[in-house]
């Protein structure tokens, strides 16, 4: 009994956000489809097989699998090359097997070196990027690029449903009257308001109905007869052509990085900061891949704009997901025309509203209040992901930060100036367990400073390691520059030989002390 209420629970607690996810993902999977050059139900079979398979399999308890936009340029570019679709399915099982061999091998742990600062400046970018996206199906115009000022094609009828389902969202979810029907998500009751406004412009022939082209097209099954038309089956020989092999292997790449980088950023949406694991969920990945491509489906990945609507929507659990891929496969057979009535309009305002989140100003100011190398490499991974792509961003971003933690190395934190030397008795330069190069150049500046007649002493009780580079830095200035410049130099603590040991950084401090 205690279970049947456990499960009871989270089917509560958790239906409402699998429908919010299953209707943005529904748009999502065939416009990525779309943009792949591939059938559109490729795309929704990849969403159905996100949800219910690696939902099943996955420990994340937020994140939502499906065909990612990442990867739209790869598979058009790869179709195109190939001539096949079918031919191309062998390139998704080919990334699948490879991604079960990632999580056996543990390649899961990669994202635990990937600052915090470049996942948050990731998941701003693709905030930005979500609401840019969407702009055009919110005026109701064919252009699928950046907006200017002149010459928009704005349909007004879409626009005002548009106006009328951002306003629904924002008092229902804000307006305390409405705190009692939380089962009912905005979104749902948008996409509603959404389908009825339109349906009364064309019952009154307004020019403001909306054409099919801003509504959700999804193909309709006439009958079970014509089932086996809408299913695509890979052709096995594609697995003895090197390019079927070439494609398979950058699928799997492209995909495991952009899954790791999802789950990491999903991780952070939990409200509860569970830690999913990451090897075994590129071996779900890899169980999934395969799959949807032996079916008919596009490479998948865990994606961050279906999990950042999951964790908004509140869910808790994994099942959320999975009712999501339920929903979208019950729909996609029982009923077609009445999905293919929403007005992407709406949909639209419910991404941007989730792009909003994403990349809240708030974000800005707490990264902004935590000094210039947490906000640097985040702004700068924001802004690569908007104007480049989501890995090159995260590329930049990570060497970025590379380079902040190779400068705080060397930062000056315990380099004194020459006056502050000169009106030193005795210096005493103390040196941490780890000197490393990277401490060099800091070392240098403080000894240039050191003035004629002065006392110093050099202390490496306490170092396990210094670098050959430091150890003939302090040997030219003890044998050279201090004797040509009167300066007292005591060596404490040294060494005779540092090359057994293994560097891992370092810390200097800098004591002087005064004249009694």
């Amino acid at each position: 009994m205690g279970e049947k209420q456990r499960v009871g629970s989270l089917l509560k607690q958790n239906f409402s956000s699998g429908l919010v996810v299953f209707l943005v993902a529904l748009p999502l999977c065939l416009g990525i489809a779309l943009a792949s050059g591939a059938p559109p139900l490729a795309g929704v079979i990849s969403g159905i097989v996100g949800g219910i398979v690696i939902g099943s399999l996955s420990t994340s308890p937020i994140s939502v699998s499906g065909p990612a936009a990442g990867l739209a340029a790869i598979v058009l570019s790869a179709i195109a090359e190939l001539g096949s679709f079918e031919l191309f399915l062998c390139a998704g099982l080919i990334a699948g097997v490879i991604q079960l061999i990632f999580g056996f091998i543990r390649a899961g742990s990669l994202t635990n070196y990937i600052p915090l600062s470049v996942i948050e400046g990731m998941l701003a970018g693709i905030g930005v990027l979500i609401i840019l996206k969407q702009i055009p199906y919110a005026l109701g115009t064919s252009q699928d690029r950046l907006l200017t000022l002149i010459d928009l094609d704005i349909h007004f009828g879409s626009l005002l449903v548009a106006i009328v389902s951002l306003v629904i969202m924002l008092i229902w979810e804000r307006h305390p009257r409405f705190k009692y029907y939380k089962l009912l998500p905005s979104a749902l009751v948008a996409v509603v308001a959404g389908i009825l406004l339109n349906q009364l412009f064309i019952t009154l022939n307004s020019r403001l109905a909306i054409t099919d082209h801003q509504l959700v097209q999804l193909p309709v099954l006439q009958d079970t007869a014509h089932f086996d038309h809408f299913l695509r089956f890979p052709h096995f020989e594609g697995l003895m052509d090197s390019r079927v092999w070439l494609i398979g292997i950058t699928i799997a790449i492209v995909a495991s990085i952009e899954t790791l980088l999802s789950i990491e950023a999903a991780d952070r949406l939990d409200k509860h900061r569970r830690i999913t694991d990451t090897n075994h969920e590129l071996r779900v990945q890899g169980v999934g891949n395969l799959c949807a491509s032996l079916i008919g489906g596009l490479p998948m990945t865990s994606v961050i704009v279906r999990s950042s609507a999951n964790a908004n929507a509140g869910a808790t659990h994994k099942l959320s997901t999975i009712i999501h891929g339920l929903l979208l496969l019950v729909c996609v057979l029982a009923m077609p025309i009445l999905l293919n009535k929403i007005p992407l309009a709406t949909l639209a305002v419910v991404l941007i509203l989730v792009g909003f989140k994403l990349t809240h100003p708030k974000v800005y100011k707490q990264f902004w209040q935590k000094g210039i190398y947490q906000f640097v490499p985040f702004i700068a991974t924001m802004v690569a992901v908007v104007y480049l792509d989501l890995l090159k961003g995260v590329g930049i971003g990570l060497l970025i930060s590379i380079l902040f933690i190779l400068h705080g190395s060397m930062k000056r934190s315990y380099y004194l100036s020459r006056e502050e030397l000169a009106a030193a008795d005795e210096i005493v330069l103390e040196l941490g367990e780890e000197v490393s190069f990277l401490n060099k150049a800091a070392i240098k500046k403080t000894l240039k400073n050191v003035q004629p007649n002065s006392k110093i002493t050099i202390n490496a009780e306490r170092s396990l390691y210094i670098a050959s580079d430091v150890l003939e830095l302090l040997e030219d200035f003890t044998n050279v520059y201090a004797q040509e410049n009167d300066i007292q130099v005591t060596l404490r603590g040294f060494k005779y030989d540092y090359e057994d040991q293994s560097s891992h950084g370092s810390h200097i401090r800098v004591e002087h002390r005064s004249r009694i």
